[in-house]
């Protein structure tokens, strides 16, 4: 709560829902002023900042989170930092060990009564940005940070919440650890798979007949129905990651208000935007029966005969595939746009397997994903439940 409106706390507020048996005590009022010190990190060249990988060896945080690496800290213990600057004005960080903060960043300094840990957890869940001030470039003064009503228990009860409260952070990094190595397994596997490397054997422990050479063309058959009228299917928007509802994707409407004439895209046809096609925008429906894209965008049927939908779902994600499709693009306009040549599109060569393989391939990817999926249900339970303790744990 900020201090630029009046606000009587009462006895209950002093008391938070969800507390460890062995406290009963109020919590006591302060300011984050009063808890904490604060000060601006330094400025750093962008020159300076480098890839983990390259030259940095200490974190560099700014206003919007990690910004790279350094070759100098100047900081070392365990701080949270707060975004000052920018569109993430109000971002929370826990830093330990040596870092660097740059000016974008204001640095968080306690005394012993109080848990660094805790604290973290506190600014984290307090909604800080909204005492950013400045539209176009929001900023967050010290001084106003100084003025922010908090709400404190004793040091014992800081480290016991704080205790559980990072146990719950690690079970989340442990699902997030254990999802990033299914998809590198996957995307290790798919290089095997697709390449030929990694071949499956049918029912009788045969091999599947030798791939087909064929153009990509050969198992696309263009596919064009345009709306009658205006907000006849829900609008999708293909992106580079996949379909997604334009409602849910969006903070506004990118569509036109009269919608007509827009395409329509069924289930498990292929969309892409040729101008965006070589940055990876190119999707198959698999979630929506039937929605509507913009009228510049190319639908495609697969011949079943030939194809198999979940097959190429992966096969044209890959990096091979990225680089013909840059290939087939030239210069437009814009840097950020190419214009895509339907002929090279379609004459790209591609090698087939057996419309029986591809559904073997397809089922054990399919596994993977499911495997990653589940992984994503835990991570985003346990964030939920996160969020829930942290509306619980603190007044």
């Amino acid at each position: 709560m900020s201090t630029a409106t009046t606000h009587i706390v009462t006895e209950k507020q002093l008391v938070p829902e969800l507390r460890f048996k062995e406290f009963d005590y109020r919590w006591t009022i302060s300011t984050i002023g009063k808890v904490c010190s604060m000060k601006a990190g330094n400025f750093v060249k962008a020159s300076e900042i480098y890839d983990e990988e390259l030259e940095g060896m200490y974190p560099c945080y700014g206003g919007n989170g990690l910004r790279g690496f350094t070759k100098t800290s100047n900081q070392e213990g365990k701080f949270t930092l707060i975004g000052r600057q920018g569109a993430h004005c109000g971002n929370v960080k826990l830093a330990n060990g040596k870092f660097y903060a740059t000016e974008h960043a204001v640095v968080v300094r306690l005394s012993d009564e109080y848990d660094v840990d805790w604290i973290y957890y506190l600014l984290y869940k307090s909604n800080l940005n909204q005492h950013a001030t400045g539209a176009a470039q929001p900023g967050l003064s010290v001084k106003n940070l100084e003025k922010v009503n908090v709400i404190i228990p004793s040091l014992p009860e800081q480290q016991k919440i704080a205790s559980f409260l990072s146990a719950v952070d690690e079970k989340i990094q442990q699902l997030t650890k254990k999802k990033e190595l299914l998809e590198q397994y996957k995307k290790g596997v798919m290089q095997q798979l697709f390449s030929g490397q990694l071949r499956f054997k049918d029912e009788n422990a045969n091999p599947y007949p030798d791939w087909e050479d064929r153009k990509l063309g050969e198992v696309l058959k263009e596919f064009v129905e345009k709306t009658t009228k205006s907000n006849q299917h829900p609008i999708l928007s293909s992106t580079k990651n996949d379909v997604y509802l334009q409602s849910e994707y969006f903070t506004r409407d990118i569509a036109s208000k009269d919608n007509t004439g827009y395409k329509v895209l069924k289930r498990n046809q292929l969309v892409f935007s040729p101008q965006n096609l070589w940055l990876g925008n190119i999707n198959i429906n698999v979630k929506y029966d039937i929605g509507i894209v913009s009228p510049s965008y190319k639908v495609f049927d697969f011949k079943s005969e030939l194809a198999n939908v979940i097959y190429f779902n992966d096969f044209l994600q890959t990096n091979r595939m990225m680089y013909e499709y840059a290939q087939a693009s030239e210069q437009g306009a814009s840097v950020v746009r190419r214009n895509l040549d339907m002929p090279s599109f379609k004459a790209i060569k591609i090698q087939l397997p057996s419309i029986e393989e591809q559904q073997k391939i397809a089922t054990y990817l399919s596994g993977i994903d499911t495997k990653i999926e589940a992984v994503n249900n835990q991570i985003t339970q346990t964030q939920a439940f996160k969020k829930g303790l942290l509306q619980q744990m603190f007044v």
